[in-house]
């Protein structure tokens, strides 16, 4: 069973184009001689794979 991952702290929140999976692992539908699935890492690019992007700043009094 997989551990549970903690909410982001801090001025963090989660990346809104790749809902917080930053980074992929995508096949590319075979295997090598040795029997490996080959494969390539996706990252998002919004967030460069790091499935957070900064907290948007609001002016202290401003209305949303």
């Amino acid at each position: 069973m997989t551990g549970s991952t903690p909410a982001p702290t801090g001025n963090a929140r989660i990346c809104s184009n790749c809902d917080g999976f930053g980074s992929v692992a995508i096949t590319l539908g075979g295997r090598d001689r040795h029997g490996h699935l080959r494969t390539i890492t996706a990252h998002c690019p919004a967030c460069n794979g790091l499935g957070t992007v900064p907290a948007r700043r609001t002016r202290e009094g401003a209305r949303a």
